[in-house]
């Protein structure tokens, strides 16, 4: 079994047009959009599986929205991943945070929504990497998106408009 880690932390700077990873390596944004509720961002990824990544960060909902555009070989049934976790934005800099609470959902068109990496959260409060509020934040954020989207078939888009945040995406 790995060790748990601790969070995962990103910071969006819309003025500077970068996304610093949680492990400090900043990429240039092609494109930030605010809106009332939330923040898009799309650039270009140096991944061996995707090549561009969008992500919409979802502070009311505690969700970040992605599409990975991925290259030849790789293609993926997957069409939105769904990181759980704090988003928040913008501070006094104007920046975005991302803290990420573990658990993720993976939206395949006609299936329910997967929910990954329950153990990572567990093991994650076990040593203390997230307190009791976050750990059960994140289990109610993962159970009402999981019964949302149910109760509307599975179409995620669609639980999003009644969530009053209709995602774009570039390719739509």
């Amino acid at each position: 079994m790995e060790a748990a880690h601790p969070p995962k932390r990103e910071v969006f700077d819309v003025a500077g047009r970068t996304n610093t990873d949680n492990k400090g390596i900043v990429r240039p944004v092609q494109v930030y959009e605010r809106t009332p509720f939330g923040l898009y961002m799309s650039r270009a990824a140096d991944h061996p599986r995707f090549d561009h990544l969008e992500s919409w960060l979802l502070p009311d909902l505690g969700l970040r929205a992605s599409i990975f555009h991925f290259v030849g070989g790789h293609r993926s049934d997957q069409r939105l991943y769904l990181d759980v976790g704090r988003f928040s934005g913008p501070d006094e800099h104007g920046r975005w945070h991302a803290v990420d609470w573990y658990l993720d959902l993976v939206d395949v068109p006609g299936r329910p929504l997967e929910l990954l990496d329950v153990d990572e959260l567990l093991d994650a409060h076990r040593v203390g990497h997230l307190d009791l509020a976050d750990a059960t934040a994140a289990v109610e954020i993962a159970t009402t998106t999981l019964t949302g989207v149910a109760a509307l078939g599975h179409d995620v888009d669609r639980w999003f408009v009644e969530q009053g945040c209709p995602l774009r995406w570039r390719d739509a």
